[in-house]
């Protein structure tokens, strides 16, 4: 039973911290010499502040809307609870970036604009930053895809076949070693265009901890579920597919969490050099024309990108092990 207490509280803190935020960011007047322009955006006219205080407003709403589901069950409310206090600590912290970058300027500008200064990116150029995300997307899934399938396969083969481990294995541990973007030079010059050189780039750093993991996971399966399931007549491909594959399963999903931080880091790194679009080719071009308030936005948006895709990695792992519910604590 959650306690009426318990949600006003949980809800309270959640937004609280937006919401002064927010007032804050319309009483307090800007003492800086900051121009303040307004855009016209679907419609709408808004200048870097109120375009801020929209998205407070939004933040506020959506976790309103996280709460309310919350409180279908005590163990997922427990949950929304545990972090309102950081919810509150992110409202308060936003609104001690907003005075000192962007009302009074504190901050050494501009290379710290404060979270309204950079708003003023998306309205600015949504299209082009959109353009960037969809490129940096596009090559995201192209290389870590065809990393985790090659990984996942070649550790299956050199897990189950002794000489295949035999030969692999040092191939493997010389070039898991070294850092992707070291093999750009001849990514450049082997492949047909700076996107497939990004991807190979990709596909090398996915490659080495999916195939390690699997591997591990092929090799550690007990041998007494080998010996019950050929009493049960299974055949080869069933004791790789249906008894050392599952087996492994943790440890391949662990492989590509890991990897999954190093493709992104790796993304960018190739965007960065010599990538015609992405979020890493955004980066650099505002850097360039000193644009800090741009390279603040690209961040935020690898950041909620990376969370988004953490996300759902971790949402097929839940549903791929649901049999560990109740084994693992």
């Amino acid at each position: 039973m959650i306690k009426k207490r318990s949600v006003a509280y949980g809800f309270l803190l959640s937004i609280s911290g937006f919401l002064i935020a927010a007032l804050v960011n319309k009483v307090v007047p800007i003492t800086a010499d900051v121009e303040v322009v307004d855009y016209k955006v679907g419609g709408l006219t808004l200048d870097i502040n109120s375009a801020y205080r929209l998205v407070l407003y939004s933040l506020s709403a959506l976790f309103m809307l996280l709460g309310l589901i919350s409180l279908r069950t005590n163990d997922s409310w427990k949950k929304f609870v545990k972090g309102a206090p950081l919810r509150f600590a992110s409202g308060i912290g936003l609104l001690l970036w907003d005075l000192l970058g962007t009302k009074w300027q504190v901050l050494t500008q501009p290379f710290f604009p404060g979270p309204a200064g950079i708003i003023k990116a998306f309205l600015v150029e949504p299209d082009f930053i959109l353009e960037n995300t969809l490129y940096s997307l596009r090559l995201y899934a192209s290389g870590f895809t065809l990393g985790v399938v090659f990984g996942v396969g070649t550790g299956i083969i050199i897990g189950w076949f002794p000489k295949a481990y035999y030969w692999v294995t040092p191939v493997l541990n010389v070039t898991g070693v070294i850092p992707a973007v070291a093999w750009m030079p001849f990514a450049l010059t082997l492949m047909a265009t700076p996107f497939d050189a990004a991807v190979f780039l990709i596909v090398m750093c996915v490659w080495f901890p999916v195939t390690s993991l699997t591997a591990q996971g092929i090799k550690s399966t007990p041998k007494v579920q080998f010996e019950a399931a050929r009493t049960l007549g299974s055949n080869t491909f069933d004791l790789v597919f249906k008894v050392a594959v599952p087996h492994a399963m943790p440890q391949i999903f662990t492989g590509i969490s890991t990897a999954n931080a190093f493709a992104f880091t790796t993304l960018v790194m190739a965007e960065m050099m010599g990538q015609p679009g992405g979020l890493g080719y955004y980066i650099n071009l505002s850097k360039v024309w000193s644009a800090y308030y741009k390279v603040f936005a690209a961040i935020i948006v690898m950041a909620v990108l990376f969370s988004f895709i953490t996300a759902i990695l971790g949402r097929i792992e839940k549903y791929a092990l649901r049999w560990q519910k109740g084994l693992v604590r």
